[in-house]
């Protein structure tokens, strides 16, 4: 082989494979820093993975809120109506959250149990986030929830 074509050809080798861990590098940060969304039917039949950092999203049950007297500790159940997930908060909640409203909440699964670092509530009475309307959708009980029949 021509000494300058075998230069060349180390060259693109070179870039080829400097360009391959650069992308590398990149993915393994951007994969870092991803909010998958779960439903409560995902968490409760071990869809989700424990331990890593998603969001979920659904409806405050009703009746399931509980407040710790001494300290800034809530816990309550999301729902999407087939299954819920019993979530723990430390913290002060979004004025706007409440039971029978929709939530996105951030944080960890582990053991069945969802620990929050933050709470979503809607914005307005007729704001639902697009993750929890598609979740109750899929459930059949968007349109109950909305008021239509």
């Amino acid at each position: 082989m021509n000494p300058k074509r075998k230069q060349r050809l180390l060259i693109i080798l070179g870039m080829v494979f400097g360009l391959g861990i650069a992308v590398g590098l990149v993915m393994y940060a951007l994969s870092q820093n991803i909010n998958l969304f779960f439903t409560p039917t995902q968490i409760a039949t071990g869809t989700a993975p424990d331990d890593q950092f998603i969001r979920v999203g659904g409806m405050v049950r009703e009746g399931s809120m509980t407040r710790d007297p001494s300290s800034l500790q809530v816990a309550f159940d999301v729902t999407d109506f087939d299954h819920n997930v019993r979530v723990t908060y430390t913290g002060i909640l979004p004025d706007l959250f409440r039971e029978g409203q929709g939530v996105v909440v951030q944080g960890r699964v582990h053991n069945g149990l969802f620990a929050a670092t933050e709470v979503l509530a809607k914005h307005d009475e007729n704001y639902m986030p697009p993750e929890v309307t598609e979740a109750l959708k899929q459930s059949g009980q968007l349109d109950k929830i909305m008021g239509r029949n």
